[in-house]
C-alpha cells in the first residue's frame, strides 16, 4: 500500500509501506481522511519536536478518521462504518493514568509521533477498540477528521476553568485549534470574545465564525479593554513570542492557557517581570484527555462548525501540497486534508 512519508526537513515523498496485521483485538480501518495537524508541520518544517525526532523516514498524520473493514459484532463494528481514531493509546497504569491525566502519560503510544509509532497517511491502519468512537450516521469523513482538534481545544478549554460567565477572552492565533478555541468561547463567555492573527484571511474567518473583534496585532486588545487586558487568553500559534504575547495580552491576575507549539521548540523572548508583577495563573494544554464523546456531541449538534476551516483536500499522491500550502500561507489554506483511497 501506499504511505506519504517525511525524509527531512521539507522533504515528503509518497513511497510503500507494508498492509498492517492487527494485533490482539486491533481493528483494521481503511483511512478515509486525515487532517495535517500543526504539529505535523513542524516534523516537516523543522524535522523534530523536542526530543521527537525524525531519525528516518516517518509516516506522519493523527488526526483521522476510517471506515472499518469487516464486522466486529463483539466491538458493535459494522464493515463500512465511519469511525474517528483517538491516536492516543495510554498505557492506564503508570501515576500520572491513575491521576487521571492520560494525556500526560510517559509511555503513550500515539500514531504518527516520532519515532516509534508512524501514523494515518497511509491506505489502512488498525487501531485498538479503546481508540475507536464511532460517529452518527450524517457524519461526514471531514467532520470526523475535526473530532480530533476540537478535542484539543475542549481539553485546553477544561484547563482554563472559566471562573464566571462575564468573562472577556482573547484567542490569539487563528489555524484550527484557535478558530476551534474560538467558538467554544461564544458558546460558553457571555462576554467579549477577540481574536488575534497576522494573517489576514485567518482573521476574516474567525470573524466569520464569532469573533467580536479581530486585529492583526495583539496590541489591538489593549484599546478594546481600554489597557485592562482581558480576563483570559487561549494561545495557539507556532510563534516563540507567543508566550510572550499572551502575558502581554491579559490582565492583572489573568489566566494564560498556551495550547501552540513554538518553532524552534522556545519561548522568546520571555519577560519573567511581566509574568510575575501580573502574578498570572498560565497552563500548558498538551494533547488532551476523554473529549471525543463531547466532541461528537459539540458537531453533531451544530454548536461548533468543524467544515468552514476545511479549505483544500488533496489525494495522498499529492501530500506535499497538503504540507507545503498551510507551511507557506499558500491559497488560503487553513485545514488542509488527505484522502489517501481517493485519486
Amino acid at each position: 500500500m501506499r504511505a506519504a512519508y517525511i525524509h527531512g526537513i521539507r522533504d515528503l515523498r509518497v513511497g510503500d509501506k507494508p498492509t498492517p496485521q492487527p494485533a490482539g483485538n486491533e481493528v483494521l480501518l481503511s483511512v478515509s481522511a486525515v487532517g495535517v495537524c500543526g504539529s505535523d508541520l513542524h516534523y516537516y518544517k523543522e524535522g523534530a519536536i523536542g526530543s521527537a525526532v525524525i531519525s528516518q523516514p516517518f509516516v506522519p498524520g493523527h488526526e483521522f478518521a476510517g471506515r472499518v473493514l469487516e464486522d466486529r459484532p463483539d466491538l458493535g463494528l459494522k464493515a463500512g462504518q465511519l469511525v474517528a481514531v483517538d491516536p492516543a493509546k495510554p498505557c492506564g497504569h503508570c501515576e500520572w493514568c491513575e491521576r487521571g491525566h492520560v494525556n500526560l502519560c510517559p509511555n503513550v503510544e500515539f500514531m504518527g509521533a516520532p519515532p516509534k509509532t508512524h501514523g494515518a497517511m497511509t491506505e489502512l491502519i488498525s487501531a485498538s477498540p479503546s481508540q475507536i468512537f464511532p460517529v452518527p450516521d450524517n457524519f461526514t469523513e471531514i467532520q470526523a477528521v475535526m473530532l480530533e482538534p476540537l478535542g484539543v481545544a475542549i481539553h485546553a478549554w477544561d484547563l482554563a476553568k472559566m471562573k464566571r460567565m462575564m468573562e472577556t477572552v482573547a484567542v490569539i492565533g487563528c489555524g484550527p485549534i484557535g478558530l476551534c478555541l474560538l467558538q467554544l468561547a461564544k458558546l460558553l463567555c457571555k462576554d467579549k470574545v477577540y481574536a488575534i492573527d497576522p494573517v489576514g484571511y485567518r482573521a476574516n474567518l474567525a470573524k466569520k465564525l464569532g469573533a467580536d473583534e479581530v486585529a492583526d496585532s495583539h496590541t489591538a486588545i489593549a484599546d478594546w479593554t481600554n489597557g485592562r487586558g482581558v480576563d483570559l487568553v487561549l494561545e495557539a500559534t507556532n510563534s516563540p513570542m507567543g508566550f510572550q504575547i499572551a502575558a502581554e495580552s491579559v490582565r492583572i491576575g489573568g489566566r494564560v492557557v498556551l495550547v501552540g507549539i513554538p518553532d524552534g521548540d522556545q519561548y522568546t523572548p520571555l519577560s519573567a517581570s511581566l509574568l510575575r508583577r501580573k502574578g498570572l495563573d498560565i497552563k500548558m494544554s498538551r494533547r488532551m484527555g476523554h473529549v471525543y464523546e463531547r466532541a461528537i456531541k459539540l458537531v453533531a449538534e451544530g454548536r461548533v462548525d468543524v467544515d468552514t476551516m476545511v479549505t483544500h483536500r488533496f489525494a495522498l499522491e499529492q501530500a506535499d501540497d497538503a504540507f507545503s500550502y498551510p507551511a507557506e500561507f499558500h491559497d488560503g489554506a487553513v485545514k488542509t486534508i488527505i484522502l489517501p483511497n481517493q485519486s
